[in-house]
């Protein structure tokens, strides 16, 4: 769990300082730093998205994984948690009055808010460090701790240039840090030593192709609904388990 600290210590750190010079960077700057981050983030998820031997395994997750967040609504529950967030801890709400049509501060902000933390948390808890640094960790490994002390410096950073332009929500994905990093960690010291190497490849893969579609929103291509495609993340290692509990060749030559 030492590793998961640190991090979520990274990612408020660095959206506290996000907040500080966010007001004095122009919008245009903040629209052009989110953007450079998307292409980043593209990058990353093309690099992850190779790490599978078998393309239908993937296809098949993101396909079912889609399915059921879509009967769960995920997308609606995270931005129902970040809007309670924002209520809670984002400030007073005031009556503000705008002509008709248009919205108001308090929506706008309630927006930034709830998109700066459903984005950051997808992309600071997806990939192959998140799973194999946290689930190492919570093992004992020193490479998992090792892992994810640099995920922490990644993320710091990352959240400076986020938190600049959503503001407060990206500080709370600290504590989506904690429960995804802590719980892999916990699944680590238990059941750890279950997950093979080609488990761990389809996950990393499967979450390569959902941080693809992340990517469209931090460039503004397309807004699909991402949160909805996270079951995949537990599809991709269930299907590598059963088809080798059941002796089939999921990658044959």
């Amino acid at each position: 769990m030492g590793g998961t600290l640190i991090n979520a210590a990274a990612v408020l750190v660095g959206s506290l300082l996000g907040m500080l010079v966010g007001d004095r960077l122009p919008q245009r700057t903040r629209e052009t730093v989110i953007f450079g981050l998307g292409l980043v983030v593209l990058v990353i998820a093309l690099g992850n998205a190779q790490a599978t031997k078998n393309i239908l395994i993937p296809l098949f997750s993101i396909a079912v994984g889609a399915l059921i967040g879509e009967a769960l609504r995920l997308d609606m529950r995270l931005e129902a948690l970040g809007g309670w967030l924002q209520k809670r801890f984002g400030g007073a709400e005031t009556l503000v009055s705008t002509p008709e049509g248009l919205p108001s501060p308090v929506d706008d902000r309630r927006a930034r808010f709830i998109t700066g933390f459903i984005t950051t948390s997808l992309v600071f808890c997806i990939g192959p460090l998140t799973v194999m640094g946290s689930i190492q960790d919570g093992m004992g490994i020193p490479a998992g701790f090792q892992q994810l002390v640099v995920k922490s410096v990644i993320d710091a950073f990352a959240s400076v240039a986020f938190a600049a332009t959503f503001g407060l929500g990206v500080a709370f994905t600290a504590l989506t840090v904690l429960v995804v990093q802590g719980g892999l960690a916990l699944l680590g010291s238990f059941a750890g030593q279950f997950m093979t190497t080609p488990m761990i490849d389809e996950m990393t893969a499967t979450g390569g192709l959902i941080l693809i579609g992340l990517s469209l929103i931090l460039m503004d291509i397309k807004r699909p609904r991402m949160a909805n495609f996270l079951p995949a993340l537990l599809i991709a290692p269930f299907i590598v388990a059963v088809g080798t509990a059941l002796g089939v060749n999921l990658y044959p030559l």
